[in-house]
């Protein structure tokens, strides 16, 4: 090999060792967290990259259905992505469920008991702060349907302050609040994951909630994707079989790249 050659090889190794080393591989772990409210066990899944030391922290809230494998597998994702995240329960015990009358049953129980998603959301928003494995002050809530609402409310209640920078909502359809004063404790920047043709919104929901994020000074976005249903980001949707809840692929990738260019910019 000729003199030339190799010094022209050299540079090309270099790049090549360092693209390697920012492609380092992930170790992602993941463990059930029992921690409890009340004196009731609730059970969370915590999951991050072991060689990534202190990142920020994505607190994931999930559908009527209960803490399932769908939101255990969002912090997963997330966990890929170099956050650490942590899927809390609101129904203690772990409960979940695929029939829609029970689910709709315990997220009822949770929306009419006073003070219940308040003492919920920030007791998983608690958890996930402890973890050794987060920086505090980088933080965002993520939620699909009724967590949507649970995600605000954790947001609202004002527990993180400054550190709480982001919520994302998908497919939610309750996103106002009886006590617009809470707004106010809202730090982070909002998205909402819309799709335009979800029935479980209703028309007046949209408006409403832009008000109160105007009235509060809250910076908010609303993405919008046409075509997209109820429930548009969970791929076992479809098993469902009720009306106006579909999976759509298109919408689900969009609002993930949608959720990740928020993050990218607030955390």
């Amino acid at each position: 090999m000729t003199r030339t050659l190799v010094l022209a090889i050299i540079p090309l190794l270099l790049v090549m060792a360092s693209c390697a080393h920012g492609m380092r591989a992930r170790d992602i772990r993941t463990k059930d967290v029992t921690y409890q409210i009340d004196g009731k066990d609730f059970h969370g899944v915590m999951a991050w990259d072991e060689t990534a030391g202190k990142r920020p922290g994505v607190l994931v809230c999930h559908e009527w259905w209960g803490n399932n494998e769908y939101s255990a597998s969002r912090a997963r994702q997330l966990a890929e992505l170099g956050y650490t995240a942590f899927a809390l329960d609101m129904y203690g015990a772990g409960k979940v469920t695929t029939d829609p009358k029970q689910a709709g049953e315990w997220a009822g129980e949770v929306n009419k008991t006073p003070g219940a998603m308040r003492t919920r959301s920030v007791a998983g928003l608690n958890v996930l702060r402890s973890d050794p494995h987060v920086d505090t002050h980088r933080l965002a809530a993520i939620g699909y349907c009724f967590g949507g609402s649970v995600a605000l409310d954790a947001a609202r209640s004002g527990a993180a302050g400054d550190g709480l920078r982001a919520i994302v909502c998908f497919h939610t359809s309750t996103l106002t609040t009886q006590a617009p004063a809470d707004n106010t404790n809202i730090k982070g920047r909002v998205l909402v994951c819309h799709g335009d043709a979800d029935t479980f919104v209703q028309p007046d929901m949209i408006p409403n909630f832009e008000r109160q994020m105007k009235d509060a000074g809250v910076r908010y976005d609303i993405k919008r994707y046409p075509g997209a249903v109820h429930a548009f980001t969970n791929p076992g949707a479809d098993a469902f079989h009720l009306p106006g809840v579909k999976y759509d692929k298109a919408a689900d990738e969009q609002s993930w790249a949608d959720m990740k260019a928020l993050f990218a910019q607030a955390l």
